[in-house]
């Protein structure tokens, strides 16, 4: 084998593994800045409901929440589920 295509090869195989790599510690990085910064706030559902011209009680806002979250640990469940069937 020249040293060409030995080359190459070890060049492919890095790519391969940075792009692993970059992705895993990608996907990490956005589910921790997730969690750490919600997409939706409590004022900016406020602020949806006055928008339509309702008054919103607390109530409410917490069940949108409330409702979010839930949506949002069934889908962690739902992955985290994947993830163990992939492993084995």
């Amino acid at each position: 084998m020249s040293v060409f295509w030995s080359s190459l090869l070890w060049f492919l195989a890095g790519g391969v593994v940075g792009a692993i790599i970059a992705y895993i510690v990608t996907r990490r990085r956005v589910a921790k800045e997730m969690e750490e910064n919600p997409p939706v706030t409590p004022e900016m559902i406020r602020a949806m409901y006055m928008q339509m011209g309702r008054k919103p009680s607390e109530a409410q806002i917490n069940q949108v929440i409330n409702a979010m979250n839930r949506a949002n640990t069934n889908n962690r469940k739902k992955a985290n589920t994947k993830d163990k069937a992939k492993k084995k």
